[in-house]
């Protein structure tokens, strides 16, 4: 099952919800953005696996990410090249 959320807060919740083995989550949301976010998930559900998406390659925004919980990190640019594998890996783990 698939989901699409508008903020952070929908996704957390949506993620609740739904279940999904794996949740893709852009790093830059309204409401509530996808570090929070992840921190939210990942507390209702320790088995969640997050691949946070962002334009940023910036160290602190990886070191943030997986401080939250995300099990990966795939920036926008590179999406195309590296997402299923990304989505695959994650999904294993």
């Amino acid at each position: 099952m698939a989901g699409q959320a508008r903020d952070g807060r929908e996704a957390v919740e949506l993620a609740e919800r739904l279940d999904p083995d794996v949740v893709l989550m852009d790093i830059s949301m309204p409401l509530m953005d996808g570090i929070e976010a992840t921190k939210h998930l990942r507390r209702a559900n320790a088995d969640a696996r997050v691949l946070m998406l962002t334009g940023s390659n910036a160290r602190v925004d990886v070191a943030r990410a997986r401080r939250a919980g995300a099990a990966g990190y795939v920036t926008k640019d590179r999406i195309a090249a590296e997402l299923i594998d990304a989505i695959l890996e994650v999904a294993d783990r």
